[in-house]
């Protein structure tokens, strides 16, 4: 069972008089009247994070990856809650130290605060962040309009990368390595573009199961589809020369998730305000593509202009 069937057929009805839980539909609870949003998100070992061998690593990807979840509904982080489950094998003193260490540093520079969590035995390793903002309004999920632009911020490819590369799935040089793999355990969030995008989008999602499949999600329960231009898709110089190098599919390694990137869609008149906010910014903003109308069908458009298919299309929890 898809982790959408799951939810929509068992637990939506739960919540069908609770506007702020947006109907189970969308990166957080946003109670208006309150003005505050809340993120909640698991992560397990084997299937969030391979290992334990660098718990510093790990803590900071999750935690970055939850904040994400609020940044880009236009929300700044404010407080996080923890839980670990974990045995003496995880929990040691020296692991502990580690963790304690780089949250303190994530701290300091997203400007958040530790505010509670719980502690479990298990025999299998697993963390529960919950993220709290405050926040007047946010960017939801299926706002888009007809002839929207799409946008993402930074590059995508790189995390997915530097999992392949921990996975020993990849074989190459040292200097390349350890960027790719600083990519995976240390998403770019784009906090400082929080402010701006109420500017600009319609509707907005991270990137993390994959290009693909969170632009879906996004648009999910309009009557709209999407093209998507390949050669349009933003990628760092070191995986330019990685694709030439493995002759890889640029699309297949671009549609993998793990980026943390903001995905959004803005109407085409704002397209050079798009443009000097990101020189203003130094946020790197590209137009990957556009909405269309649900009577088409999507599409991946290639540099021949031919339509193609991403062969990995993003990450499914199936039950």
């Amino acid at each position: 069972m898809h982790e959408f069937e799951l939810i929509n057929n068992f637990f939506s009805n739960l919540s069908k008089n609770n506007m702020s839980a947006l109907n189970l539909n969308d990166d957080v609870f946003f109670d208006k009247k309150k003005k505050i949003a809340i993120s909640v998100d698991t992560y397990n070992i084997n299937t969030h994070f391979i290992d334990f061998k660098s718990p510093d690593l790990v803590i900071k990807k999750i935690l970055r990856s939850s904040l994400s979840d609020l940044i880009c509904k236009g929300v700044k982080p404010k407080f996080y809650f923890i839980s670990g489950s974990g045995n003496k094998k995880d929990f040691t003193k020296k692991n502990l130290f580690k963790i304690s260490k780089s949250l303190k540093n994530e701290q300091k520079k997203y400007n958040i605060s530790l505010c509670g969590g719980d502690t479990t035995f298990s025999n299998k390793l697993s963390f529960t962040i919950t993220s709290l903002g405050y926040s007047k309004d946010i960017v939801y999920r299926n706002k888009s309009r007809l002839n929207d632009d799409i946008y993402v911020t930074g590059n995508l490819g790189d995390s997915f990368i530097g999992l392949q590369i921990l996975k020993k799935k990849i074989k190459i040089n040292n200097k390349m390595s350890k960027f790719f793999i600083k990519k995976y355990y240390e998403p770019d969030l784009q906090i400082e573009f929080i402010n701006n995008l109420f500017k600009l989008a319609n509707t907005s999602i991270d990137i993390s199961d994959g290009l693909v499949d969170d632009l879906k999600k996004m648009i999910n329960r309009q009557n709209f589809s999407f093209h998507i231009f390949e050669k349009k898709i933003p990628i760092s110089n070191t995986l330019k020369q990685l694709i030439k190098l493995k002759k890889f599919k640029k699309i297949d390694i671009t549609s993998r998730g793990d980026d943390y990137q903001i995905l959004f869609t803005a109407n085409p008149i704002k397209s050079r305000i798009v443009k000097k906010l990101s020189k203003i910014t130094g946020i790197k903003i590209t137009k990957i593509g556009k909405i269309i109308s649900g009577r088409n069908k999507s599409k991946i458009i290639n540099l021949k202009n031919k339509q193609i298919e991403a062969k990995n299309r993003g990450y499914i929890h199936q039950f």
